[in-house]
């Protein structure tokens, strides 16, 4: 549960939000501050504003939930600051509420992640309520039930969207009984099976410091950081415990598999495997994927698909990493009657780009979007603490930011070309689609 901060943290984070929109990734100056104890973390100092945001994220996800047991993290994540150490549920609550401070925590696939907001005046009160978090959490058995309660409540929610069923099957079908193939939310039988010794054990076995990431923006010197670091995070175990995980391609046909569900627009997710995030040709994937689908309303499947025939209101693509796969991936909701010529268009601009690549204007203009907005992506504390965090994980040091830039303007057409006849596959772009469609596709 997330505690909506009071209007003191809120008006502070608006006009730090404004300060920081102004500042260029290279005017971002980030130290590496390495603890008494040997935890590191990025830091970006601002004395600004008296507020204080804190990224951390653990290489531990719903991959290694228990077997059997799907959806352990995420009922993990909902319970960190529902009680801990002597402190219940509302007064762990109320003591967050009661200082302007929010903390929070959510899981995906390879990732358990969390955030810390404050403001300076109250870190020393805000590190020990995310210390206790971390350590001391208490699984009160109300809560764990009221929790497990609302994630089958909402499991039950999604069996009706459209969108997560298409998520699901296509990620079945690709990965069937890789963890990859059953989503973090898990099933209503496995979220019944969990324990308050699951829970307890996931804490312990999976949130360490070896597999720790942690990125801080704010009003805390490099010497507070430090010492703030072996308060919340130095008493976590030494190294994660866990099984390996087995790398896998998606499995993919080329096929098109169809869910029958009664509504009026198929919702349709496709994909194919994809790139590694630290591949030598990440970036130059990255600027094919913005020109074919992932530049909005300037991509080449949103000019065939919708402005050019009116198909759907939104067409788009986008690059997967995982930690243990990667996938290139998109999705579209377009009518029934109108699947099969947009899957028919989707494919034959996949390979379209795979044979003939790209135009040197294409090029030149997603470079230039691209170099000329990314400092929007610098716009507040949170987000940029969020950036260091990824980019540790991916395995850059701090200059990437100062670089990025560089590296995209470096890419050829040449580049392009040889990336798309590799990555695109279009004779196994696979494709699910939920509705009800005429006919067999």
């Amino acid at each position: 549960m997330t505690v909506r901060p009071l209007a003191a943290l809120a008006v502070i984070t608006a006009i730090s939000a404004t300060l920081l929109a102004a500042a260029p990734a290279q005017a971002i100056d980030i130290k590496q501050v390495k603890s008494p104890g040997g935890i590191k973390a990025w830091l970006v100092q601002d004395s600004t504003t008296p507020i204080i945001s804190v990224s951390f994220t653990w290489r531990a996800g719903s991959v290694y939930d228990p077997k059997g047991k799907g959806g352990t993290a995420r009922l993990v994540a909902s319970l960190l600051t529902e009680g801990a150490g002597d402190m219940n549920s509302s007064t762990f609550q109320r003591a967050m509420e009661t200082k302007s401070i929010s903390i929070s925590f959510s899981t995906g696939f390879d990732r358990f992640r969390g955030s810390l907001r404050t403001l300076s005046r109250n870190k020393a009160e805000a590190f020990r309520l995310l210390r206790l978090a971390l350590t001391k959490a208490r699984f009160d058995p109300a809560a764990v039930e009221r929790e497990r309660t609302g994630q089958a409540d909402d499991l039950t929610r999604q069996q009706r969207n459209p969108r997560y069923l298409a998520s699901v099957a296509w990620f079945r079908s690709a990965f069937g009984g890789h963890p990859y193939g059953r989503f973090s939310r898990g099933t209503q039988t496995s979220i019944k099976a969990i324990t308050r010794a699951d829970l307890a054990g996931f804490v312990r076995t999976q949130l360490a410091r070896n597999n720790l990431y942690i990125g801080v923006v704010g009003d805390i010197s490099p010497a507070e950081l430090g010492k703030m670091l072996d308060q919340v995070f130095g008493s976590l175990p030494a190294k994660a415990k866990r099984g390996p995980v087995r790398r896998m391609l998606p499995k993919a046909t080329g096929g098109v598999t169809v869910v029958r569900f009664p509504i009026p627009q198929s919702i349709v997710v496709f994909g194919h495997s994809g790139i590694p995030r630290r591949h030598k040709d990440f970036i130059t994937a990255y600027l094919l994927n913005q020109i074919l689908g992932g530049g909005g309303m300037t991509s080449r499947l949103y000019m065939e698909v919708r402005e050019k025939r009116g198909l759907a209101y939104s067409v788009y693509s986008y690059l997967q990493p995982f930690d243990h796969s990667a996938a290139y991936m998109g999705g579209v909701a377009t009518r029934n009657r109108d699947v099969a010529q947009t899957i028919a268009i989707i494919r034959e601009e996949w390979k379209r780009m795979a044979t003939k690549g790209v135009s040197a204007e294409e090029l030149d203009a997603v470079k230039k979007f691209l170099t000329g907005s990314y400092p929007l992506r610098f716009s507040t504390s949170q987000r940029i603490a969020n950036l260091m965090v990824s980019r540790q994980i991916q395995g850059f040091t701090p200059d990437y930011f100062t670089k990025r830039n560089d590296l995209i303007r470096a890419v050829t057409l040449k580049d392009i070309r040889r990336v798309a006849r590799s990555l695109l596959q279009p004779d196994r772009l696979t494709f699910v689609v939920v509705g009800n469609p005429p006919g067999k596709l």
